[in-house]
């Protein structure tokens, strides 16, 4: 059929076995296709293509509902919802979104650009559905990833004290986005191991219950006997254990294996579990054999060979970041490198290789790398923590309480920071330095290149004095020369690119190309700029800036941060602490509200973080030079 004439789930109810099969390959060869132009998370698609046929074939969306977790799993979905059509623009400026988004369908119940939360939002409904008296089913399709987050952990405890009626898909690919880790990554191994304890379980209850006059009586004797061949079957009832009726493991490809347990699921009172195994990758064999997470997300491809297009450039800012780490490592031994399951995106997996026994990869959990980070600085190492700036987030309570409050040695190396692009608002790096400029003790620095990235790593892990981060973007560099020596650099002083005696712009990392574009258009009409390279936001460069106040000049500070909070906020904080109320200041930022999917340069016209608007905010400040132009 033509995927793009679905406007409705509804029509795989009908569907005969055969006839989803068939569908199952058209939206297999539909990802592949699309994909291979448009990039995205083509790996955990084609994994759940099977289930959400068959999730889809038992609930009726939108009244009932089903929670994607991660969202990025959710490309089939958004097929059978109706939004085929737009897979051309997947990911692109005012397209599709990559992830479920509640303002694109009435199918989309819940957002989940990060792990963990399905769980805690289907209690919600849960919840709400029971309060209200009404009868519509819910579902949390979670992956086996996710699930070794905390949160995730403390709404099972919750749903299974409740006794909620709602039923949990445990998405079980042995991958999230590298391969899993942990505990519970073993406990689900040992459970895919041991056949359907399930049916076994009722299989027995039935024949005792056909005894004639004692089969009752014995039926309600013999739960000690079940509960020992429980223990039997399935190696550690991790699950039943926590309240929930535990189903598979499920063939996640075999649609009556999938129809026949879901749908004793949904009927089942109580929380239940169907444990769901699935191959990431499905169908098509550079993603099936992909062992490092290569195909979870990425860029085009060639379909006929799997080999992914990639543009020759300067060097990723996190491959910087891992080769001075390991560089540094050779010589310093205390230093010890933690991810939460992002081994390859922030390119520690290399730092690993070399140092396996000082490289910790926690799973999904920053809460726990954070306050670990601080367990290891007590004790005279140097723990480095690579996270992504909105990861970060999840670990703010012990940023607060464990690290900035113990005044702890540890270094936070902020990877992802600014726009991120196609991901969109749920990745957009742009609240660390609003969350980490208020904590007492906390030092943030970043590189306006690829080359002072290097010696501001170097300078972060020489600093004892307490946290530190390094933040830096996504991507390349600039491709300019790399020092061959390491310096270390003055923490809380700035420097000038560009003098200028009009006004002054303050800004650093990815907007200093901006800015010194505008400074040099500028020059043309008689208006000399000043651009600062102000790579330390916290502290400030208190000289610099009492500098300027004596001058007298405008200041611009220019940020790819949030406006509310960050550097430029700082900036007016010190001149106001200061008595200084004369200066004339003006700020750029990222506005008061989530950013979107797109390109990063199309993002920066969209909110007017570009040249040309540092030129207009310019004239603003000195007007009258601009009239004398």
């Amino acid at each position: 059929m033509d995927l793009k004439t679905i406007k409705d789930p509804a029509f795989v109810q009908a569907c005969s076995r055969k006839e989803l099969e068939g569908l199952a390959q058209e939206i297999r060869d539909f990802l592949i296709s699309k994909l291979s132009v448009t990039g995205g998370h083509l790996g955990p698609n084609l994994g759940v293509v099977e289930l959400t046929l068959a999730l889809h074939s038992l609930y009726h969306t939108p009244k009932d509902k089903i929670i994607w977790d991660v969202g990025h799993q959710t490309y089939v979905h958004k097929i059978l919802t109706g939004r085929a059509d737009q897979f051309d623009r997947l990911r692109k400026y005012k397209g599709l979104c990559g992830f479920p988004k509640r303002d694109e369908s009435e199918h989309d119940v819940w957002e989940t650009g990060h792990s963990s939360t399905s769980l805690s939002a289907a209690m919600g409904m849960a919840v709400a559905r029971d309060l209200k008296g009404s009868n519509d089913q819910i579902a949390a399709v979670i992956g086996d990833g996710a699930l070794t987050g905390g949160m995730a952990l403390e709404a099972l405890n919750h749903i299974g004290h409740e006794q909620t009626n709602l039923t949990i898909i445990l998405n079980d690919n042995e991958m999230s986005i590298a391969p899993n880790v942990g505990a519970l990554h073993s406990v689900l191994g040992r459970l895919r191991t041991t056949g359907k304890y399930q049916k076994v379980k009722d299989d027995i209850e039935f024949l005792i219950k056909k005894i004639p006059a004692f089969g009752g009586r014995l039926a309600s004797t013999a739960e000690r006997v079940k509960d020992s061949l429980k223990y039997l079957l399935v190696s550690g009832m991790f699950f039943e254990e926590m309240g929930f009726t535990y189903l598979g493991p499920v063939d996640g490809h075999d649609f009556d294996d999938l129809m026949s347990n879901i749908k004793y699921g949904r009927d089942t009172k109580g929380p239940v579990i169907v444990h769901v195994l699935t191959k990431k990758g499905k169908g098509y064999a550079p993603a099936e054999n992909d062992a490092k997470g290569t195909w979870h997300g990425l860029g085009p491809y060639k379909i006929e060979s799997g080999e992914v297009v990639k543009k020759p450039g300067p060097p990723a800012y996190s491959a910087v970041f891992s080769s001075t780490l390991q560089r540094l490592a050779r010589q310093d031994e205390r230093i010890v490198a933690l991810t939460a399951a992002m081994p390859g995106g922030t390119k520690l997996d290399q730092f690993g290789a070399e140092f396996p026994d000082r490289m910790f990869d926690v799973g999904i959990a920053e809460q726990h790398a954070t306050t670990m980070a601080g367990g290891l600085a007590t004790q005279g190492m140097k723990p480095v923590f690579a996270v992504y700036s909105t990861f970060l987030q999840r670990g703010y309570d012990q940023l607060v309480h464990d690290v900035c409050r113990q005044n702890l040695n540890v270094l936070f190396a902020i990877d992802r920071a600014g726009l991120v692009g196609a991901d969109g608002e749920t990745h957009q790096g742009v609240f660390d330095i609003a969350y980490l400029r208020h904590l007492p003790n906390m030092k943030i620095l970043m590189p306006k290149d690829e080359n002072e990235l290097q010696h501001m790593i170097y300078t972060a892990v020489q600093y004892d004095d307490g946290p530190i981060a390094v933040r830096y973007p996504r991507g390349n560099g600039y491709g300019v020369e790399m020092d061959d020596n390491l310096k270390e650099l003055e923490i809380g002083k700035w420097e000038v690119l560009r003098d200028g005696k009009d006004a002054t712009i303050l800004t650093f990392g990815t907007m200093i190309p901006a800015a010194m574009e505008a400074s040099k258009a500028l020059s043309e009409q008689n208006i000399h700029v000043r651009v600062v390279n102000a790579r330390s936001a916290k502290p400030l460069d208190e000289d610099m800036l009492q500098e300027l106040q004596e001058e007298n000049q405008p200041i611009l500070t220019l940020e790819e941060a949030a406006l509310k909070g960050s550097f430029g906020s700082a900036v007016l904080e010190h001149y106001h602490d200061t008595g200084c109320h004369h200066i004339v200041i003006d700020r750029m930022g990222i506005p008061d509200r989530y950013i979107e999917h797109g390109s990063v340069p199309e993002l920066y016209k969209e909110i007017g973080l570009t040249a040309e608007e540092v030129m207009n905010k310019i004239y603003a400040l000195v007007p009258r030079k601009q009239q004398r132009a």
